[in-house]
Formats: C-alpha cells, sequence, structure tokens
C-alpha cells in the first residue's frame, strides 16, 4: 500500500461511530471563528514560527505568497512584509472576511472561497505557498501537496500537529463513550506522502507554539461540541479537563519543499 493509501486509511478511522454522530445535539465539526481571528492577531508583530521562518527563507521583497486554508491569516499576515502579495484561500466566506480586515492597509489580497485542490484553477502561480493545519481534513493529500506544489516556484511549507488533533481529547472520548481513538496517521506519515507524491526531500522541524490552554466558556464547549455531548455536560467537561495539567504550548511540525521552479 503507498504512503498516500496509507494515509487515507488511517484518516477514515477517524470517524466518528453513527451512533455517537446520531446523537450530537450540534455538529462537532464548527470550529469556532474567535479561535483564528485571536490566533491571527497574536502573530502579528510577535517571534517569528518555524513555520514563518521557514517561509521568509524562501520569499524575496515583493514576492506572492499563497495561503490554502488561510483561516484569519496566522500564517500568511506575519510574512508581510516581504510578501507583496497575498492569494487566501478558505473554505469560509467569514474567515475570509476576517482575513480581508486584518489585511487591510497591510498587503493587496485576493480571497478564494471554495476547498483545494478544487479551486486550484482560480488561483495564479506565486513564489511560495503555505499552508497550516489543513492536512487531518484531507483524505487525498497526495493530490492536494500536488497542487500547492504546482502553484509555487520556489517554497511550500506545510504545518501540522505531529499526531491528528483530536488525539488530544482521545482520553474524552474514552471517559464518555468508551471509545478508543487511533493514533494515525502523523506528521511524519504526511511527510512521506509527500515525498512520494513529489519525489522531493521534504525538510521537518518540530517545534512548540506557545499557546495557553483555556478553560472558558467558550473553549469548553467547544471541546464539548467536539466530543457530540449537549450543553448540560459543560461543567462535567470543564471539571476534567481541569483536573489536566494546562499545557503553554503546542507541539506543531514544519515540513517544507521545493516548488515547481525549483525541482524543474
Amino acid at each position: 500500500m503507498s504512503a498516500a493509501e496509507e494515509w487515507t486509511k488511517a484518516l477514515a478511522s477517524w470517524a466518528i461511530p453513527e451512533e455517537i454522530l446520531s446523537r450530537a445535539p450540534e455538529s462537532p465539526w464548527t470550529l469556532p471563528p474567535w479561535h483564528f481571528v485571536e490566533k491571527a492577531r497574536s502573530t502579528l508583530g510577535s517571534a517569528p514560527s518555524a513555520t514563518h521562518r521557514r517561509a521568509l527563507d524562501a520569499l524575496f521583497p515583493g514576492a506572492a505568497l499563497l495561503d490554502v486554508g488561510c483561516g484569519a491569516g496566522a500564517t500568511s499576515l506575519p510574512l508581510v512584509p516581504p510578501a507583496g502579495s497575498l492569494v487566501a484561500v478558505d473554505q469560509s466566506r467569514e474567515m475570509l472576511a476576517e482575513l480581508a480586515e486584518l489585511a487591510r492597509g497591510r498587503v493587496a489580497v485576493t480571497l478564494v472561497e471554495g476547498t483545494w485542490p478544487e479551486v486550484a484553477g482560480q488561483v495564479p502561480e506565486v513564489d511560495v505557498t503555505v499552508c497550516a493545519n489543513v492536512a487531518y481534513n484531507v483524505p487525498a493529500l497526495d493530490r492536494f501537496v500536488v497542487a500547492l506544489t504546482e502553484k509555487a516556484r520556489y517554497r511550500v511549507v506545510l504545518e501540522l500537529t505531529p499526531c491528528h488533533p483530536q488525539e488530544e481529547v482521545s482520553w474524552l472520548w474514552q471517559h464518555f463513550w468508551q471509545l478508543d481513538r487511533p493514533t494515525a496517521p502523523t506528521a511524519q506519515d504526511a511527510a512521506e506522502v509527500v515525498g512520494e507524491a513529489l519525489s522531493v526531500e521534504v525538510g521537518v522541524e518540530r517545534w512548540t507554539e506557545p499557546w495557553a490552554t483555556r478553560l472558558d466558556a467558550a473553549s469548553v464547549a467547544w471541546v464539548r461540541r467536539r466530543l457530540c455531548l449537549p450543553a448540560s455536560r459543560d461543567q462535567e467537561v470543564r471539571e476534567l479537563l481541569a483536573s489536566r495539567p494546562q499545557s503553554l504550548g503546542t507541539e506543531m511540525v514544519t515540513l517544507w519543499w521545493p516548488g515547481a521552479a525549483r525541482r524543474a
């Protein structure tokens, strides 16, 4: 089985069983906009992350930048300057509007609403492509990264967590539903998919993002929705989260590889 097929199979194992999903009072897939906006604002003016540094290595004054799954711009806006233009792709119109507001007066932005690579035909060639915290939502990761690379002349930078982001609440799935969750795929698996799909050497850097765990009402409700639970369980979720040591950072992995011009 190829690395891409292994990725697809492992990702499918994270599906929520239908008997649990059918009892969910709210969608467990909807992410709160405040998370993305707050993160984007926090990155502006702060020290560059490993992902930003790897992108900056390939950027030059006035360079064209593409951000796929852009959210509110936490990955791309700190790269302005040197980037002189930005193409922002996201399936959420609300997130694109938030990014446009944060980018006002900073950089010229082209907004593209839709999923990647379905909207790749609407996107021009750029110098560098960045994509953060999207890979675990992509079953056909090989096709996804090939399309990212075809649009980038010099470099593609992909950020993701070491393991599936839902793994951090696997213990809560066991507590509430007696459900064991998978442990694959991982960032290393993603690197293997990229290497196999593009026949390139993939750079890998592990680092910690400073992001304190929050136990406010919005954060607790987010976790509770992910677990397919009703609002009446908020207090129980809060107490369980509080019983664990609170993290002051999130482990992250940055992958990077040459763009189309560098591979020619």
